[in-house]
């Protein structure tokens, strides 16, 4: 049997696979010699031992299976349905569109609009009303990939509409980049929270009703103290879901605080009939990040193209900045393990003898508070760049 400990099932050592496998078998017969070399005998005990082997890894597997932080995807699945956690497939790019028209002309769902380079595709029918302008309609591209959208771009009609109806619309707000399909280990982490949740109310239950919501990204919630009670910031997905989900998990929403800063205030009635509840959220802000990238090597290091360091850095800085959880700050020190990482195919570290950072956040250079490493953005918001972002040169 496999050894259990802390750290989960290991399993047993080919050597004392074999020593026991012959333990058993000198116990049936005394006076068997197992263990000279060339003999039938010898070529039988080590021919199973191989077969305990794959015997005893089967039994750790089963073991380490038990535990969503190391089951196998099939059990991690099965796991995640005791607590209603859907393994997430990715969600696109998304984008609130508000309609302005002709009065009572229904928008559909599936109905396309653009942005001149993608399309998005509404979510949710709505109906112009009275005021000829509808509330933000959560639209979700028809791609998969992640890019930023600015607010007021989202202006161009896809699906026609007939000659007698006034139809425009835009995007007051900016959008949500893309993630990327869910792997195996966040999936783990994501369980491993749900089980966490032992009561309605507490954040743990709070995000994992919110994570359970079709195209939420789970770096985008936040589930926070403030003055006047909680603030619920939520990236991503249709905005009845999301207030469903969080009108579900929090007994009293009157504790539900608005956008004190950047992000957007989102109010949606919930009708629980007969009475209607109002729920309030926020929508986190976008902050184009921008970097700027100095390095140099010590004279005696082997000559390195600066196009191969540019290569191999970009995607690493996007990476780090497009995964950092809304409301949290850039750290210096992660940009510098990031790069290290990035180059170490080529560059060892202790050849580098510069690296220096300029962060930008919305074109204007933030640094670091005098003894910190960290620069932070806006509490309410989320960081998001792209490899045209950032500048990489040797000097």
């Amino acid at each position: 049997m496999p050894t259990i400990s802390a750290n989960g099932a290991t399993p047993t050592s080919l050597s004392d696979l074999n020593a026991a496998l012959i333990a058993v078998a000198t116990s049936i017969v005394p006076d068997l010699t197992a263990n000279l070399p060339a003999t039938l005998i010898e070529d039988v005990s080590s021919t199973d031992t191989g077969a305990c082997s794959i015997m005893d890894q089967a039994a750790v597997d089963l073991v380490n299976s038990i535990s969503p932080l190391t089951a196998n995807p099939f059990i991690v699945v099965q796991l995640g349905a005791v607590y209603g956690v859907q393994q997430g497939v990715g969600s696109n790019t998304s984008v609130l569109v508000a309609f302005t028209g002709t009065p009572g002309f229904v928008i559909n769902i599936g109905f396309l609009v653009g942005d001149g380079t993608y399309q998005y595709a509404v979510q949710d029918p709505v109906i112009i009303p009275s005021g000829g302008t509808t509330a933000a309609v959560f639209c979700l591209a028809t791609v998969s990939g992640s890019w930023a959208v600015p607010s007021s771009t989202v202006t161009q009609r896809v699906t026609s509409v007939p000659s007698t109806i006034a139809l425009t619309f835009t995007n007051p707000s900016t959008g949500i980049p893309g993630a990327a399909a869910q792997s195996i280990q966040s999936y783990q982490a994501q369980v491993i929270q749900a089980g966490q949740a032992v009561c309605t109310g507490s954040p743990q239950a709070v995000k994992t009703q919110l994570e359970n919501v079709s195209g939420v990204q789970s770096r985008l919630i936040s589930f926070r103290q403030t003055g006047g009670g909680w603030q619920a910031i939520v990236g991503g997905g249709d905005p009845y879901s999301v207030a469903g989900a969080l009108y579900l998990s929090i007994p009293d929403i009157n504790v539900l605080q608005p956008a004190a800063t950047m992000g957007t205030t989102e109010t949606v009635a919930i009708n629980d009939f007969p009475d209607t509840y109002n729920v309030t959220y926020v929508i986190p802000d976008q902050e184009a990040v921008g970097i700027s990238i100095t390095w140099n090597t010590i004279a005696s290091a082997n000559f390195v193209a600066p196009a191969i360091v540019t290569a191999a850095v970009q995607p690493a800085m996007v990476a780090y900045i497009n995964s950092i959880t809304v409301g949290q700050a850039i750290s210096l020190l992660q940009l510098q393990d990031a790069f290290i990482t990035a180059v170490a195919g080529f560059i060892p570290e202790q050849s580098l003898s510069k690296l220096q950072f300029v962060v930008t956040i919305n074109g204007t250079i933030v640094a670091p508070a005098t003894g910190s490493v960290l620069i932070p953005g806006d509490p309410e918001s989320f960081f998001f760049t792209s490899t045209a972002n950032i500048a990489v040169n040797q000097g």
